[in-house]
């Protein structure tokens, strides 16, 4: 079990084991040669990590809320899959997702808005977590407003900003830090697909 804020793994540690996330959340980053952190993922029940092939971790991962992760050796996950070729393919189809939402972010950071990411990144949320599904139209944000914005490659005060405009739009409810009500699904959509009627501001 991690506590909110441990350390599940370093950037640059010897890489012998895998994980699987069996509850809770992680944050996967890497930092920056000038000391500022770019979130690359926001990992849930389901999820792996170290499946890439190396001798170390390329990345730093971080509980963001209480966590239980399962550890196998990477030898003996091998030695699995081999006998197990329905979780060799399982595995293969989330590889090919989380490739596709590499390529997602890639694109949301070069050529995006500041509200058309937050808008994108509220739509594409809860699809992440579908072990712990929301009522309808409801966005649960276990991450702080920091690490949405390292995520999106924006500031604190941008985020927040985007958020206050999509409430007073009626577009969405903030429910409370934690919790978003998508109130106009079809406005959100555009935004994030920056239509010319709703494109402009943030």
């Amino acid at each position: 079990m991690l506590a909110a804020g441990a350390v599940l793994i370093r950037e640059g540690d010897r890489a012998p084991h895998i994980f699987n996330i069996s509850s809770g959340s992680i944050k996967v980053y890497k930092l920056l040669p000038d000391g500022r952190r770019q979130i690359i993922g926001f990992l849930f029940a389901g999820d792996f990590l170290g499946l890439a092939v190396g001798d170390a971790y390329v990345f730093s991962a971080e509980a963001m809320e209480a966590a239980s992760v399962c550890r196998f050796r990477k030898t003996a996950f091998r030695a699995l899959i081999q006998d197990c070729p329905s979780l060799e393919h399982a595995l293969l189809n989330r590889t090919s997702h989380e490739l596709a939402a590499a390529q997602n972010q890639m694109l949301l950071l070069g050529r995006k808005t500041a509200i058309e990411r937050v808008a994108w990144f509220l739509l594409d949320l809860p699809g992440h977590d579908p072990l712990r599904p929301t009522r309808a139209d409801h966005v649960r944000l276990v991450m702080t407003r920091g690490e949405i914005a390292d995520y999106l490659g924006l500031t604190i005060e941008t985020v927040s900003r985007v958020l206050t405009r999509l409430k007073n739009q009626d577009v969405i409810q903030l429910l409370s830090r934690s919790e978003v009500r998508i109130v106009h699904r079809e406005m959100l959509r555009a935004l994030a697909d920056g239509e010319p009627q709703y494109a402009g501001g943030a």
